[in-house]
């Protein structure tokens, strides 16, 4: 069927539905701007810019950030850069409609300084292994002889949920399981994380309007790395034989934040 999802499992929505916490559309209402943001500077665009990198290991604070981005205080360019193009990455969703052709070039923008230039936007065309710390592999992405069919299906499920009428809750469940779905094809040969949660965030915004761009849900990542990076190991470790039905954990963590916030 035309209209059918061929990748996004949905089987969980209706435990997601009864488990979701109450007051997520009075917790979303009230989310709005910062004081300090201007026509030239958003305080979340930075706070969300400097958190996916946090969690990606760079080593960047939010106050020198901010000093650097308001108030034009020089930093090193090593210190600064990688933020920069995330930033630049979170304006361009800002003003552009999510698909597959603005999902590359958003990717282009982050990865000005992870990757070389013909593989911004590009995918891998290698096998990819996510490992920990001591160099043991934690998970084996998509290989590069499915990736273009998984990510065909990606995009054609991505456009049939920006059409569905939905409720902010299904909004949430759509956007935490794009994130998780995108991470675990990792197409990319690096950013897929930033990436990840650079497209929750920009469907939540697609579907809901611009009050998603002040959530923060970067630095609830990041303050949760440990269970964050736990919840998205629940579903195995090689792509073929990942078990969506253990990914209830993760899905929950988003609107959790917000609620509990």
């Amino acid at each position: 069927m035309k209209n059918q999802l061929q990748l996004f499992p949905e089987d969980l929505l209706h435990q997601y539905l009864e488990q979701v916490p109450k007051g997520l559309q009075d917790a979303f209402d009230v989310l709005e701007d910062a004081a300090i943001s201007t026509d030239t500077f958003s305080f979340y665009t930075s706070v969300s810019s400097v958190y996916s990198s946090k969690i990606e290991g760079e080593d960047i604070e939010l106050d020198s950030y901010i000093k650097h981005k308001k108030f034009g205080i020089a930093f090193q360019a090593d210190y600064t850069k990688k933020i920069d193009d995330l930033y630049d990455a979170y304006t361009f969703a800002k003003s552009h409609p999510i698909n597959e052709q603005t999902v590359a070039e958003a990717h282009q923008l982050l990865s000005r300084h992870l990757l070389a230039k013909n593989w911004q936007g590009t995918y891998r065309t290698q096998n990819m292994f996510v490992t920990t710390s001591d160099g043991r592999i934690e998970y084996v992405a998509a290989s590069p002889f499915e990736l273009e069919g998984e990510m065909k299906k990606f995009h054609h499920d991505l456009a049939i949920l920006l059409e569905r009428k939905m409720k902010i809750e299904e909004v949430f469940f759509y956007a935490s399981l794009l994130h998780l779905v995108f991470v675990k094809i990792h197409p990319w040969n690096d950013g897929n994380g930033r990436s990840a949660r650079l497209y929750e965030k920009w469907f939540l915004a697609q579907k809901l309007g611009e009050k998603a761009w002040f959530l923060e849900s970067e630095k609830m990542y990041y303050n949760q790395h440990a269970t964050y990076y736990h919840t998205i190991r629940l579903l195995g470790l090689e792509y073929p034989e990942l078990d969506y039905s253990k990914a209830l954990p993760f899905l929950m963590m988003l609107p959790k934040a917000l609620v509990n916030n």
